[in-house]
C-alpha cells in the first residue's frame, strides 16, 4: 500500500511547499483538491486544462519529489435543489474529470450530494428513516427522478475519460453507507466506486472490516482516507449517535473526527489494512485531518507515525507459505 495525504491539510501553504512536507515525511503520493467543498488551493484548473506545457511543469513538481498523484477531489453536491449550487458543483466536477485523464490520474473523490424534497425546494433533505411512509416516498422520488438519471449521465462521462469516481459515503448525501454505495454502482456501473473514508463509518455503528469486504469482493474500493473518529460514550448514552452539535463543541458532541490512532487503537486499524489487503486493495492511505483537538502538523506528524506502523508496505507473497 501506499501513504498519501489529501493537500488541503496545507491550503496556507503554495503548492510545492505543500508537496515538500509530503516528500520529508516519505509519503508516496498526494490527493489535490480541485475546488467545491476540498477548494482549489493547489490546483488551477483552468489554466492546467488550457496549457500542455503548465500540465508537464506540475506533473514535474510531483515527480521530482518521487510522488504521483492518487486522486483529485472535487466534493460537492450537484443534486442541490438550488441551481446555483447545482451547476457550480456539476461544472467543477466536469472539469476535475477532464483534468484527471490529461494528468493521467486515476480516480476523482467525490460526494453523491442529496437533492431536496421537492422540485420547489431550497434545501437538501437526507433521508434517514423509513417511517412515515412521506419519506420512503421522498427517498424513492429522490432517487429515481434525480440520484440516478444525474449520476447514470456522469458515470458514463467519466468512463469515456478513463476516470474512476470514488465516493466519500457520507452523511448528510444520498450515499452514505455500503449500502447506497453498491445501489448506485448498481444502477451506473463499475466507474463508480468507494472513497472509503472509516470515520463516518464509525459513527454510525458500521464494522469496518464487513464494509471492506463487502465493497471489496464488489470491486469497488477505488481509493481510501485515512481519518479515525472517537466516540464520547457518556454523551452518546444521553443522546445517540445523531448530533447536531457543531463540531467544534468538542466536548458536547456524541463522536469527533480525530486523527488516526486516536479514536481506535493500533489493533483496529491492523484489522482494517488487514482487510484491505484481504480485499486486494494496494492502493493509497490519503490521510485527512478534521481533528479539533491537535493542529494540522502535529496531527499530520502522528497520523504519518501511527500508519507506517501498522501499513503493509511491501507486495504480499504471490503464494502462500502453507501451499508450498
Amino acid at each position: 500500500m501506499k501513504l498519501g495525504v489529501l493537500t488541503v491539510l496545507f491550503a496556507d501553504r503554495a503548492f510545492e511547499e505543500a508537496l515538500d512536507v509530503a516528500r520529508a515525511a516519505g509519503l508516496d503520493c498526494v490527493e489535490i483538491g480541485t475546488g467545491n467543498y476540498p477548494g482549489d488551493a493547489h490546483c488551477d484548473v483552468a489554466a492546467l486544462l488550457s496549457s500542455a506545457s503548465r500540465r508537464k511543469a506540475y506533473l514535474d513538481a510531483v515527480r521530482s519529489r518521487g510522488l504521483e498523484i492518487s486522486a483529485l477531489s472535487c466534493h460537492g453536491n450537484p443534486l442541490h435543489p438550488r441551481s446555483d449550487i447545482a451547476r457550480s458543483s456539476h461544472m467543477v466536477f466536469r472539469r476535475t474529470v477532464e483534468l484527471a485523464e490529461k494528468l493521467e490520474v486515476p480516480c476523482v473523490n467525490l460526494f453523491s450530494g442529496c437533492p431536496g424534497d421537492s422540485e420547489r425546494a431550497r434545501y437538501p433533505n437526507w433521508v434517514t428513516c423509513a417511517w412515515p411512509t412521506d419519506f420512503t416516498e421522498l427517498l424513492d422520488w429522490q432517487w429515481r427522478v434525480k440520484v440516478i438519471p444525474y449520476w447514470k449521465r456522469e458515470a458514463a462521462f467519466a468512463a469515456r475519460h478513463h476516470v474512476k469516481l470514488g465516493f466519500e459515503m457520507h452523511p448528510g448525501f444520498v450515499v452514505y453507507n455500503p449500502a447506497t454505495l453498491l445501489r448506485l454502482r448498481e444502477a451506473c456501473g463499475e466507474t463508480v466506486g468507494a472513497n472509503f473514508d472509516p470515520s463516518h463509518l464509525f459513527w454510525q455503528g458500521i464494522d469496518i472490516e464487513t464494509a471492506v469486504g463487502e465493497l471489496g469482493r464488489a470491486g469497488a474500493l477505488h481509493h481510501v482516507h485515512a481519518k479515525d473518529t472517537a466516540i464520547n460514550k457518556h454523551n452518546t448514552a444521553h443522546n445517540g449517535v445523531l448530533d447536531t452539535t457543531p463540531l467544534a463543541d468538542v466536548s458536547r458532541r456524541s463522536w469527533v473526527f480525530r486523527t488516526v490512532g486516536y479514536g481506535h487503537g493500533e489493533s483496529e486499524w491492523k484489522r482494517i489494512v488487514t482487510a484491505l489487503r484481504l480485499a486486494g486493495y494496494e492502493g493509497a492511505l490519503s490521510i485527512e485531518h478534521e481533528d479539533a483537538l491537535l493542529s494540522v502538523d502535529e496531527g499530520f506528524r502522528k497520523c504519518v507515525a501511527f500508519l507506517r506502523q501498522v501499513m503493509p508496505i511491501e507486495p504480499p507473497l504471490t503464494k502462500a507459505w502453507w501451499t508450498n
